[in-house]
C-alpha cells in the first residue's frame, strides 16, 4: 500500500499536479521560463534578458531566467498560449505589455483578458516615438503632417501589431492631425517594424523609444516627436512631444513592461515572486544595462500593477470607443 501510495505520488508530482505546501517552500528549485510574445530584438526581448539577469543570484530568485519568445499577431499568439496553455506552477512566466493586452482584450478576438493573469512586478515604461529613416525629407513631425494632409493615405506607418501601443499612438496621431495614414502592422514586432522604417518600405513609423534611440545612435533614423506628457531628459532631450508640436497626443500608448503568472498560480509563490523580482529589477546591474540601452526604468510592486492594470482598463474602454 505505502508502494502504492508513492507511486501515485511521483505520477501526480511528474504531471504537473498538486503544488504542496512543501513545494512551495522550495520554489523555485529548477530553473524558470518566461515567455515574450514578440521577437528576438525588439524592445520586450530586450528588456526582458535585461531586468532578469540576475535572477540565479541568491539574493534573488536563486534560480536563472531563460526567455522563451512566441511572436506573432501583436503578442496574441503568445498571450493566447500562456492564457490557456501555460502551467501555473510558478515556473513559466510572462512578459506583459501594457496597454497591448488589454487593448487586444477589450476588442475581442482572444483568449485572454486582465482576470486571465496574476500580475508580479513591472520594469518599465516604454513611450511611443514617431520615427523615420536618416535620409527623409521629412525633419519634424509637422513637415510630416502638411505632406499626409495633401497626399491623403500615401503616408504609411509600420508599428508591431493591431491595438499594441504603436496602434493606439498612430489612431492618437491621425485624429488629432486630421490627416489620413495608413497604419500597416507587422509580424515580427518592434524590431521588424524598425526595419521596415529603415529599409523604406514605409514612410514612416511608430514605435519604442528604446528601440528607437539604439536605431538613432546607429544612424539609422530620426526621431521626430514623443507620445508622452513631457520630453525624455534622460534620453531623448532634444526630440518634442507631439504636444509641443500642437497635437493633442498624450501617455496613452506608453508601453508598461512587467512580468506576470497564470491565474491558478500558488498564492505562496505569488507572494515570493512578488517581494524578490522589484528588487531584482532595481539591482545596479541591471540599471546600467537598461540605460545603456535607453530604455526607461519603472519599478511597480504587485499590488501598483494591479491598481495600473485596473486604471488602464477602464481609461482604454473609453479611448477606443473614441477612436473609432
Amino acid at each position: 500500500m505505502k508502494t502504492k501510495v508513492f507511486g501515485a505520488a511521483l505520477v501526480l508530482s511528474l504531471l504537473g499536479f498538486g503544488m504542496s505546501t512543501a513545494s512551495a517552500d522550495e520554489y523555485p528549485d529548477r530553473p524558470i521560463s518566461v515567455m515574450v510574445s514578440y521577437g528576438a530584438g525588439g524592445a520586450t526581448d530586450f528588456q526582458a534578458r535585461i531586468v532578469t539577469m540576475m535572477a540565479g543570484n541568491e539574493d534573488f530568485l536563486g534560480e536563472p531566467i531563460v526567455i522563451i519568445n512566441k511572436p506573432g499577431a501583436g503578442g496574441r499568439v503568445g498571450w493566447n498560449w500562456f492564457a490557456t496553455e501555460a502551467e501555473d506552477d510558478g515556473y513559466t512566466m510572462a512578459a506583459y505589455n501594457i496597454p497591448h493586452f488589454i487593448a487586444q482584450s477589450i476588442e475581442g478576438g482572444v483568449k485572454y483578458s486582465a482576470e486571465s493573469f496574476e500580475p508580479i512586478a513591472n520594469w518599465g515604461a516604454d513611450p511611443a516615438v514617431l520615427v523615420v529613416a536618416t535620409d527623409s525629407p521629412y525633419n519634424t513631425v509637422e513637415e510630416l503632417v502638411d505632406y499626409a494632409k495633401g497626399n491623403p493615405g500615401k503616408v504609411t506607418l509600420s508599428g508591431a501589431g493591431l491595438y499594441v501601443g504603436h496602434h493606439i499612438a498612430a489612431l492618437q496621431i491621425e485624429k488629432a492631425t486630421g490627416a489620413k495614414m495608413a497604419y500597416i502592422p507587422t509580424s515580427g514586432g518592434g524590431a521588424a517594424a524598425m526595419k521596415a522604417v529603415i529599409a523604406g518600405d514605409v514612410v514612416a513609423g511608430v514605435n519604442n523609444l528604446s528601440d528607437a534611440f539604439r536605431a538613432r545612435e546607429a544612424g539609422n533614423v530620426k526621431i521626430l516627436a514623443v507620445a508622452d506628457l513631457e520630453r525624455n531628459e534622460m534620453f531623448l532631450p532634444d526630440v518634442p512631444t507631439f504636444m509641443e508640436a500642437g497635437y493633442e497626443v498624450d501617455n496613452s500608448s506608453v508601453n508598461f513592461r512587467g512580468l506576470m503568472v497564470p491565474k491558478g498560480t500558488d498564492p505562496a509563490i505569488i507572494d515570493m515572486l512578488a517581494e524578490k523580482v522589484p528588487a531584482m529589477f532595481e539591482s545596479g546591474r541591471v540599471k546600467k544595462q537598461m540605460d545603456a540601452g535607453g530604455s526607461p526604468i519603472k519599478v511597480m510592486t504587485r499590488d501598483e500593477v494591479i491598481a495600473m492594470w485596473s486604471d488602464r482598463e477602464e481609461f482604454l474602454k473609453e479611448l477606443l470607443a473614441g477612436l473609432k
